[in-house]
């Protein structure tokens, strides 16, 4: 089949816009293909650049407008925008010029089933959990797209199963998808510096998962997932005490197509977040056929993921959270929803909060219990949700020193942001770390 398909990228000038893994992968893929791309990243030293082969020639520091416009496929990198002006001239060229991502190329060539998985919160949780329920099965998968893999090195490894976790920028840029079982788990406010008609533009890129796609998840919770063509015959819904697959707040169960399936107490993951990402990825691992006794036995055993509402250090009766992975308002909520501390929470926001409206957290912070210690870009912009109760530092790490000599046993400090970390560290896992050093130092 890759012999095929091959064919349709020979004698192509490609341009590939963005290195680091994606980038690479990118490449590779071509190069087996007996195309030589170019490369450009708008970082004068892109991530991965040494790993680049001699005949790749790399154009750093700002986009190529010439290699654009000579080019007959630009594959993006999910990190531009399709509206940057070079990118949107390059559309309009009246030359046929495409522009796709990795995960269009990946979609062309795979040939067996693929679980993709979406949504503004818990996406990794949810496409991690399904992966391990398929190894569980003795399925061969392979895991990745926007977590781990790239998507395109996962491809002529053998697998009979793919789960993708997909971003909207990714969605954006694929049109040959056609998931065996697709879901977008809930749409809150993200992006919305790439997304300037706001929510709802949003919403209509993370709903292209469905398009092609056999069977459609949706969450029962949230009417923004369902597709708006009115397949609901399509569709199996998870929520809260309603759906095909649903968790019963009263006897704490997860019910799946009217059968109690598990104990909520049974689970090492907790939250309500927790149990909804639960069921979606039993509801896609059931639709793709993995045996549910497997699933069952995954979920018991699963821990979740670093960086999201992970126990970092507990000590003195004071419990550290890292939720460093909540980069937007709608994954912090996820967190504060239902979350009962018999002492004071110390929550850690701030951050770059990427145009963000903060004032739902309004709802969860007004409790008694609440401390607000905020800092980064966005830091006084959040202090002001409720001045009353709010320190506004410059750094989480002079939050945390101020935190740690009132805490008293039955506290918790929260990391649980609700904005982007790059204004202040390399990424939300290098955020986590340092919060998670500073926990067992401070703690």
């Amino acid at each position: 089949m890759v012999g095929l398909q091959a064919q349709q990228y020979q004698g192509k000038n490609v341009v590939i816009i963005g290195l680091g893994l994606t980038g690479l992968s990118c490449v590779q893929f071509f190069l087996t293909r007996g195309v030589v791309p170019r490369v450009m990243d708008t970082r004068a030293v892109p991530p991965g650049i040494d790993k680049l082969p001699d005949n790749v020639i790399c154009h750093s520091g700002s986009l190529n407008d010439e290699w654009l416009l000579q080019a007959d496929l630009i594959v993006a990198s999910p990190g531009i925008a399709l509206a940057t002006k070079q990118l949107q001239l390059a559309a309009n060229a009246n030359k046929g010029i495409e522009i796709v991502g990795d995960i269009e190329l990946f979609c062309r060539e795979v040939d067996a089933p693929i679980v993709a998985i979406t949504g503004s919160n818990g996406k990794s949780t949810v496409t991690s959990l399904v992966g391990e329920m398929a190894k569980a099965a003795g399925i061969s998968v392979g895991v990745g797209g926007n977590i781990g893999i790239p998507a395109l090195s996962l491809l002529n490894q053998g697998h009979s199963l793919y789960v993708l976790e997909l971003s909207s920028f990714q969605l954006e840029t694929t049109s040959s998808l056609q998931a065996a079982a697709a879901t977008v788990l809930n749409i809150s406010e993200d992006h919305m510096d790439r997304y300037p008609l706001g929510l709802e533009q949003y919403r209509a890129a993370k709903l292209r998962i469905y398009d092609n796609a056999q069977h459609c998840i949706v969450n029962a919770q949230d009417v923004l997932t369902l597709p708006t063509d009115h397949r609901l015959n399509q569709c199996t819904s998870f929520g809260l005490n309603n759906g095909d697959y649903y968790f019963d707040t009263q006897k704490r169960v997860l019910i799946a197509k009217g059968e109690t399936v598990l104990d909520a107490s049974e689970m090492h993951l907790t939250g309500q977040h927790n149990y909804m990402n639960a069921l979606a990825a039993l509801a896609l691992a059931d639709t793709v056929g993995i045996p549910r006794e497997a699933s069952i036995k995954v979920l018991k055993e699963y821990a979740g993921l670093v960086h999201r509402f992970q126990l970092v250090l507990f000590n003195n009766g004071v419990r550290w959270i890292n939720d460093s992975k909540a980069t937007n308002v709608g994954s912090t909520e996820a967190a504060l929803n239902g979350l009962h501390v018999d002492g004071t929470i110390y929550l850690l926001l701030g951050g770059d909060g990427k145009s963000a409206d903060f004032s739902p957290l309004k709802n969860y912070i007004s409790a008694d219990n609440y401390r607000l210690y905020c800092f980064g870009r966005d830091g006084k912009q959040l202090a002001e949700l409720a001045p009353e109760k709010s320190v506004l530092t410059e750094t989480m790490e002079q939050s945390l020193r101020q935190i740690a000599p009132l805490l008293k046993t039955g506290d918790m400090v929260l990391l649980s942001p609700a904005c982007a970390s790059l204004d202040q560290f390399k990424s939300f896992e290098q955020r986590g770390d340092i919060f998670a050093q500073l926990a067992k130092e401070l703690g």
